[in-house]
């Protein structure tokens, strides 16, 4: 199970106590927040793209979206979803707990600015029903983040 390999990988860290598992769903933004009880934006969900280079993962806040010009400005490349049935093949995590921990080797991990405003966030640790509590330099950090990039919109200015 890819819960277990983010285990592992947190265990060396000395992190793995960090790890929570809920009795419910928190395989969407929504569900985990509602898990978590913080708020959605909070939620640093993984969002995974075939490139040229191979395959790449895009750490956003929950309520980033991808903006189309900035990907491809940024990635050279139209943006490609991984369709949902290959993403646990290539990337070592099943769709509703992909996470930038423990991936398959190959895989490149990028970190949306829309997280910056945050101290800390929860990503998924594998599985549809966990997460994780970290701060924005530990999330660079275990992730083995390639670095930051600016790909999303929906984020800065809220419709009120």
């Amino acid at each position: 199970m890819a819960i277990e390999r983010v285990r592992e990988y947190f265990l060396k860290l000395g992190i793995a106590e960090r790890i929570q598992e809920f009795d419910v769903s928190s395989a969407t933004v929504e569900l985990a927040a509602q898990a978590l009880g913080c708020a959605p934006e909070r939620i640093a969900k993984t969002l995974s793209f075939l490139t040229a280079q191979g395959c790449i993962l895009v750490v956003a806040a929950g309520d980033a979206k991808v903006d189309n010009a900035k990907y491809k400005a940024t990635f050279h490349e139209k943006a490609k979803m991984i369709p949902a049935g290959d993403v646990e093949a290539l990337v070592g995590h099943a769709v509703g707990g992909v996470c930038p921990f423990a991936v398959n080797e190959g895989v490149t991990v990028f970190l949306d600015v829309s997280l910056k405003r945050f101290e800390t966030v929860f990503p998924a640790c594998g599985s549809s029903n966990s997460a994780v509590w970290l701060t924005i330099p530990e999330l660079e950090q275990y992730a083995g983040a390639a670095g930051w990039v600016d790909v999303c919109k929906n984020w800065e200015d809220p419709v009120e």
